[in-house]
């Protein structure tokens, strides 16, 4: 597995200039340290767990608060979503695909990244500076019983889109090209202990499979901690993405992404939240579509109260005036909304 590249968050201390968090709230942050370490994870199957989230998995590593990770990650999915040609399948990839033992999802994750001095109630910080495909194709797949139309869509079908990284676009089998808009969609902490295995097909309150093209490179992501050391992973690359990933897929492949870790004890979350140098983004999930809308809403009232004098009444006010809903994601189970918020009206 190749290494690719080596960016940002918000919250109280965001600069929208430089798209960063000022060294002085990261050192802060960080216990004063002035130089954090860099660390890399391989994807190898030694460093990959198959369709499980679990607090109970094996750290693969200990990082300090301000750290970055470079984590690399192969694409979701096994032995069917290989291409004809052998020779395209990365020696790791398929070695990961014949050994590690596949758990209730689809998904390879690292196995986490233990953060010091994270506890339960905190938030994890996550700064998305990278991601990066590192693979020349990917795949797109019609499934049986999953995606927005299962009855509908029933001649069930994997198509193998060439990625060409110089000119960043992907390239489907008909001529089309569309543009790369890589990101991670599985991305998170560990579920409580108590949850025992998740599968990572479904998001929840620890992020996990959120499929939300917003988290990419340029945005910091928020999310509770449930466990000691936050335990983060992330996988299921994405090269690139619709709103509702209306199929069940995106376009598969793998990644490498580079994320700076921070543990805020000055914030509490219940669910996932993020941000970019533009936009606040709250995050609703939950099986029922109007639910997980309604969930969004109450977060980013919540978060614009927080940040200004407004009312709940002025914030609700706002939001239907500037707040666009968005739909995540119709396939994982858990459905998704989120919205956005520009942050130059707050």
């Amino acid at each position: 597995m190749r290494p690719a590249a080596r960016t940002a968050p918000s919250g109280p201390g965001w600069d929208e200039a430089a798209g960063t968090v000022p060294a002085e709230r990261r050192q802060a942050a960080t216990g004063n340290r002035s130089m954090p370490n860099h660390h890399e994870i391989a994807a190898t199957p030694e460093m990959l767990v198959w369709g499980t989230l679990s607090a109970a998995t094996p750290p693969a590593l200990t990082v300090d608060s301000g750290d970055t990770v470079t984590i690399h990650a192969v694409p979701a999915g096994g032995l069917p979503a290989f291409p004809p040609e052998a020779g395209l399948v990365p020696p790791d990839y398929r070695r990961a695909v014949e050994t590690v033992p596949q758990g209730p999802g689809a998904h390879f994750v690292n196995r986490p990244v233990f953060v010091r001095g994270a506890v339960p109630g905190d938030v994890l910080q996550v700064e998305i500076l990278s991601a990066e495909p590192w693979m020349d194709w990917g795949f797109v797949s019609i499934m049986p019983l999953l995606g927005t139309l299962p009855e509908e869509f029933t001649e069930y079908e994997t198509i193998h889109p060439r990625i060409d990284r110089a000119r960043r676009v992907c390239v489907l089998p008909w001529g089309t090209e569309l543009p790369l808009d890589p990101f991670f969609g599985v991305i998170g902490t560990a579920p409580p202990a108590a949850w025992g295995a998740c599968t990572t097909n479904v998001p929840r309150a620890f992020g996990g499979n959120m499929d939300n093209k917003e988290l990419k490179p340029g945005t910091t992501l928020y999310l509770p901690v449930f466990n000691d050391g936050a335990l983060f992973y992330a996988g299921d690359g994405h090269g690139v993405q619709g709103d509702g990933e209306v199929c069940i897929t995106a376009l598969e492949t793998g990644l490498t992404g580079r994320f700076r870790l921070t543990v805020r004890k000055d914030l509490q979350l219940a669910m996932p939240f993020a941000e970019n140098a533009t936009h606040l983004i709250s995050i609703g999930i939950d099986e029922d579509l109007d639910d997980a809308a309604k969930q969004a809403v109450r977060e980013m009232v919540r978060e614009v109260c927080r940040r200004t004098n407004l009312s709940r009444n002025q914030a609700y006010m706002l939001c239907s005036l500037i707040g666009d809903l968005r739909v995540t994601q119709t396939v994982d189970g858990n459905k998704g909304v989120h919205m956005m918020l520009a942050k130059s009206h707050l």
